[in-house]
């Protein structure tokens, strides 16, 4: 029987970053009463949360795909769990992301599909990238909440 003795490598793990994206997107939807607070409440500019911008993610812009300098934070609030949802519920075939809803090209799709004959190397190749994109979008969801107790807070205080 094998045993996971190396932590530092399960912490890593693919399962346990779509976990706490999962956990962080619940605890952002519990905490957020009222989403319409969110509206035309902007990103801040200096956040690292957005996807990489790359060549690949970006509409012919200097802004990501998914999150666009000018969006709001309730775009970014209902975004997280469509997200959230599609991990949970898998996404459909034929169903669009949000980079092909946006007319961005799909990425990757024909260099896997042409070159199937380093299944490993494309497997390890996304699977960090997904790593990766989780631990931005789980950092998204943890400084949404924050925000929103924030505005709250100062909110409460005012009145």
């Amino acid at each position: 029987m094998m045993q996971i003795t190396d932590s530092y490598n399960q912490k890593n793990s693919l399962f346990n970053a779509m976990n706490r994206f999962i956990g962080a997107v619940n605890n952002m939807d519990q905490t957020v009463m009222v989403p319409s607070l969110l509206r035309d409440v902007p990103l801040e500019e200096n956040e690292e949360l957005k996807v990489a911008e790359t060549p690949e993610n970006t509409n012919g812009t200097d802004s990501p795909t998914y999150f666009q300098q000018d969006a709001d934070m309730y775009s970014s609030y209902v975004l997280l769990k469509s997200i959230r949802n599609d991990i949970e519920w898998g996404v459909l075939q034929g169903d669009e992301g949000p980079a092909e809803k946006a007319g961005a090209p799909a990425v990757g799709v024909s260099r896997c599909e042409a070159d199937d004959s380093d299944l490993e190397k494309q497997f390890h190749f996304h699977l960090s990238g997904l790593n990766t994109v989780l631990s931005k979008l789980t950092r998204k969801a943890n400084t949404l909440t924050n925000r929103y107790k924030e505005e709250i807070g100062n909110r409460s205080c005012g009145h």
